[in-house]
């Protein structure tokens, strides 16, 4: 078996936590990762048959069945993940339509997933369903995005119009927008449900009052998304108390539309 700390999908999930830490988005045991693995690669560094324990997962997902993940643990230091990643990691495989996790590596010291574990999964069912390629779920807790969410309408269209106008590259970045769910209790298969219901329309899910969803393709995509918007609303935070001057104008964004060969989310433009 090849060394499972040099795989890059290992690489470059403590590179991500790492960076996603060093950016101020998960302080204390805030946030966590989901990377859809595939099993083909998860053989190449682990025997797929050695089970460690059982975890409960507490849903069903029978979508997910014999799918493997790396997904971060439950009270971890985003912070520690690069001193100790098999404390702070795990690699599972859901099965019994999804009530349980296998657990093949990791949590070392007993712990176990995420307690947003159930959002995670059921948004991986839902953007599966739109793009088979999209394979990452990410929670963070940016500070603009958070700020932006106390003194701004939480209508979706017109916090995604919002973002868009702050930064020319908004509307090529997450030209499908930015979903936005009311404060609602955190680590609950209500939240889950009602996340992976925003993510059938957008990658990126607004928690009013606490953070961040993203989903994309790979960890890079899916940071730079949050990335995108958590800039967009850092401006939005240094503005909105100001007259505005110039603004990017919705003839301005159908030109980016033809330019980039994208298309805003409808009904968003003028």
């Amino acid at each position: 078996m090849k060394n499972i700390l040099e795989a890059p999908f290992m690489v470059e999930m403590i590179r991500t936590t790492t960076n996603m830490y060093n950016h101020g988005w998960d302080e204390r045991n805030g946030g966590n990762i989901s990377l859809l693995l595939d099993e083909t690669v998860v053989q190449e560094y682990l025997n797929t048959d050695a089970v460690i324990r059982t975890i409960p997962t507490g849903f069903k997902a029978p979508e997910l069945e014999g799918k493997y993940f790396i997904v971060t643990g439950t009270g971890k230091y985003f912070k520690n993940v690069q001193y100790a990643p098999d404390v702070n990691l795990g690699v599972i495989r859901i099965t019994d339509g999804g009530e349980t996790a296998e657990l093949l590596w990791g949590f070392t010291d007993g712990g176990k997933f995420t307690s947003e574990f159930p959002a995670h999964m059921m948004s991986h069912v839902a953007r599966l369903k739109v793009d088979p390629a999209n394979r990452v779920v990410m929670h963070c807790h940016p500070a603009n995005l958070l700020a932006m969410t106390f003194v701004h309408s939480l209508d979706e269209r017109e916090f995604t119009r919002t973002l868009w106008q702050m930064c020319t590259e908004c509307i090529v970045v997450f030209p499908d927008g930015v979903n936005v769910l009311p404060w609602m209790l955190c680590g609950t298969n209500e939240i889950g449900e009602a996340t992976a219901e925003k993510m059938k329309t957008a990658r990126l899910v607004v928690w009013s009052l606490h953070g961040i969803y993203g989903a994309g393709k790979d960890l890079d995509e899916t940071f730079g998304l949050i990335e995108t918007a958590e800039k967009a609303a850092e401006i939005y935070m240094k503005i909105a108390h100001l007259p505005r001057v110039n603004t990017l104008t919705d003839e301005m964004m159908h030109q980016l539309e033809e330019r980039f060969n994208v298309k805003g989310r409808e009904g968003y433009l003028d």
